[in-house]
């Protein structure tokens, strides 16, 4: 784009609503704040400039329309190189440089141009906007989506069911002319048939009488043959299916036969009663051996467990190194009573003997000898107690061995009655295997259900074979008859002139039409006279008509019109696909793109929380967190949710800048439902919108106000404040 940039400078509201003759202005071209309290004309000034655009609302019981109390509404828009915009009454026209719009239309503003709260929330027709966006700045003389919608129309208007160049309608005129062509065809083809039918009624009557007669005769016979072949048939039908009834049961018979012999051993096959009662007494015999042994075996192990659990309880309280530590504190006790008492008696007695003895006393000599004595006889004892013999050691050592030879003995008659077990289960498996009952796997309980299994097994056999050979007796018996019949049935065809394998249906068919030959000799023997002077005027009013030339030429016409409609309608297909085709290749280059830009513009919003905003195969909008966690937008939250949609909304605005390039951005209080921190970086996202496009936002809070002039201030842009 070339030369400054074109903005919308001054609103002039003319009646509209509560102003009139008012102007708000001057507004700069690049970010624009309008703050006003509740109820001072914001959003009437952005109602104003859609209603001056595109048309004012009809307005309804929920939504103001804003008509003013006297007069119509007027307005216009005045832009900066002093083109204007103006309509004035309630159905004018827009007036004045309409080429300032002639590349946006009514949904595209409203869902781009003109944002509120409301329309945050979504994005409606995403896909068809964003193409419609995108492509409309291709340098074209119109976007490529307009193109193809009026291509789709044009292709319309040749699929539609009526129209002068409509395909079905060409279609359907040209089959109404075929079948007018085909009915006078086929009205000319009986005009031949009539003079060929003419021409060939004298050599015809000369022979009717003889064919007539002829005819008679043939008829007499085919009904003889045909009441003969119908109950033979019915006799044959009956037969077959009762043969097919054998044939089955016998199959069954056959398959259960086998499906038996298959699941039994050979030898239980072929096992007569005796055999079976035999062997039924052989495992009772064995039944109670083996109940004795596993007895043996079960007394046995009880007797070993036993003898184990006295063994273990004597290993429990035998402690050999406390038995050790007690005899050394007892031997201490002895030695000391031996050595320690006896020395002191005796160093008490010796000097208490000496003193007596030297001072001639009695007592203390006796005092002293007694003393002396009796240490003499302490010693003796205690050495007799030193090596006496550890009576209690020796009898508990014995009862250990004791337990332990039981132990032994239990453990080797239970080995011995364990091996004898498993010599007559091996035994009893091979006796089994012998008599084929190997699939017992030594089992003599299943041994006794499998000859159970084997006796109902030969019952069910014995019957299965007499089905079989009654269903064999049977069915030769019934293919004797169907021969006889065959025979029977061949002999009265060939007697009515049929060829012997012809079915009912032939003969009822041949007959009808002998009837119906000899009808038809009759009566056209009789009409043929008179048959003949109608022929004769009918080819005359023939020789008369054009009727089947009129419709050969008209046909040639439609087929001529159908297939140049067929072209045209071929090359705008070819064309629609190629406009297709050039659409999907220029949103696979442009929508990458827009979809970065609104992933970076909604990281800044939300500082990081949410980092990349993306389509799915369906075309449905995704948005994915700094965890990797991928949302739609009906599981984010409404400021959230907001964001998402104003970040979509400027990276398509700033992607698609020649589109509606002299129209301002409105936003009606879109920032309300965002926190500060968001708010501030929604306030950056909208700053640099306002570098590519004019951008004015209606706010009744002073905190948004000053959230935009800092952001505005932060980005070195240029920012304009009005307040009303």
């Amino acid at each position: 784009m070339s030369g400054p940039r074109v903005f919308l400078e001054y609103l002039r509201l003319g009646h509209f609503g509560a102003f009139h003759n008012y102007t708000v202005g001057p507004f700069g071209s690049q970010l624009n704040v309008v703050l006003g309290a509740n109820e001072s004309g914001k959003t009437t000034l952005a109602s104003l400039v859609g209603g001056i655009l595109f048309g004012w609302d009809k307005g309804s019981l929920a939504r103001n329309d804003y008509r003013p109390e006297y007069g119509d509404r007027s307005g216009a828009l005045l832009f900066s190189d002093g083109r204007t915009l103006a309509r004035e009454g309630e159905d004018a026209p827009v007036t004045g440089a309409v080429e300032l719009m002639e590349d946006i239309d009514k949904d595209t503003f409203h869902t781009m141009f003109s944002l509120d709260s409301d329309e945050l929330r979504s994005l409606r027709n995403s896909t068809d906007t964003t193409a419609k966006l995108l492509t409309a700045s291709t340098g074209t003389a119109s976007s490529p989506a307009a193109a193809l919608a009026r291509l789709n129309t044009q292709l319309e208007s040749f699929t539609a069911p009526e129209g002068e160049c409509s395909i079905p309608h060409l279609i359907k005129r040209r089959n109404a002319l075929r079948e007018q062509q085909q009915i006078a065809s086929d009205q000319a083809d009986r005009w031949r048939a009539h003079d060929r039918e003419l021409h060939g009624l004298t050599e015809e009557r000369e022979a009717m009488a003889e064919r007539v007669e002829e005819s008679r005769r043939l008829v007499e016979s085919l009904a003889a043959a045909k009441a003969a072949v119908c109950s033979l048939d019915a006799e044959r039908t009956k037969l077959t299916a009762e043969i097919e009834r054998l044939n089955v049961s016998r199959d069954e018979a056959t398959a259960a036969l086998e499906e038996h012999e298959r699941g039994l051993d050979e030898r239980l096959v072929r096992m007569t009663g005796n055999e079976d009662r035999s062997l039924r007494d052989r495992l009772d015999v064995l039944a109670a051996q083996q109940q004795r042994l596993a007895h043996a075996t079960d007394v046995a192990r009880t007797n070993y467990t036993s003898s184990a659990a006295v063994y273990e309880a004597l290993l429990e309280t035998v402690n050999e190194e406390e038995d050790r530590r007690n005899q050394q504190a007892e031997r201490r006790i002895q030695v000391a009573f031996c050595v320690v008492v006896p020395a002191v008696l005796f160093l008490l007695g010796v000097p208490l003997f000496i003193e007596g003895r030297a001072t001639a006393s009695l007592s203390y000599m006796a005092i002293g000898f007694l003393l002396s004595v009796f240490a003499f006889i302490m010693v003796v004892a205690g050495f007799a107690l030193l090596f006496r013999p550890d009576k209690a050691g020796s009898a508990r050592k014995q009862r250990f061995e004791d337990a332990q030879w039981v132990m032994v003995q239990d453990a080797k008659k239970m080995e011995a009655c364990q091996a004898e077990e498993s010599q007559f289960a091996t035994r009893v498996a091979h006796e089994l295997a012998d008599e084929g009952l190997s699939r017992a796997e030594g089992s003599l309980r299943q041994a006794r259900v499998l000859l159970d299994e084997a006796r109902d097994a030969r019952s069910a056999m014995a019957l299965c074979r007499q089905r079989q050979q009654a269903a064999i007796v049977r069915a030769a018996q019934v293919s004797d008859r169907l021969g006889e019949i065959a025979a029977e049935r061949a002999a009265a065809l060939e007697q009515a002139g049929l060829p012997p394998d012809a079915s009912q249906v032939d003969v009822d068919g041949e007959y009808d039409r002998r009837l119906r030959q000899r009808a038809g000799l009759l009566e056209a023997f009789e009409e043929m006279n008179r048959r003949a002077g109608e022929l004769e005027a009918v080819l005359s009013q023939a020789a008369r008509s054009t009727e089947f030339d009129r419709c050969k030429i008209e046909v040639q016409q439609v087929c001529t019109r159908l297939d140049e409609a067929k072209t045209d309608f071929g090359r705008l297909l070819l064309a629609k696909r190629m406009l297709e085709a050039a659409l999907a290749t220029w949103e696979a280059t442009q929508q990458p793109e827009v979809y970065a830009q609104a992933s970076r513009l909604l990281a800044l919003m939300t500082e990081g929380r949410w980092v990349e905003v993306s389509l799915t195969s369906e075309g449905a909008l995704q948005v994915t967190d700094a965890a990797g966690i991928v949302r739609p937008p009906a599981h984010l939250s409404l400021g959230t949710c907001q964001q998402l949609y104003l970040s979509l909304r400027i990276a398509l605005l700033s992607s698609a800048a020649t589109v509606g390039r002299s129209i301002p951005v409105l936003a009606d209080d879109i920032l309300v439902n965002f926190d500060d921190r968001r708010r501030l970086g929604a306030a950056r996202a909208l700053v640099e919108l306002s570098q590519h496009r004019q951008v004015i936002l209606f706010t009744g809070h002073e905190s948004v106000a000053r959230a935009l002039k800092k952001a505005a201030k932060q980005a070195s842009s240029p920012a304009v404040l009005i307040e009303l």
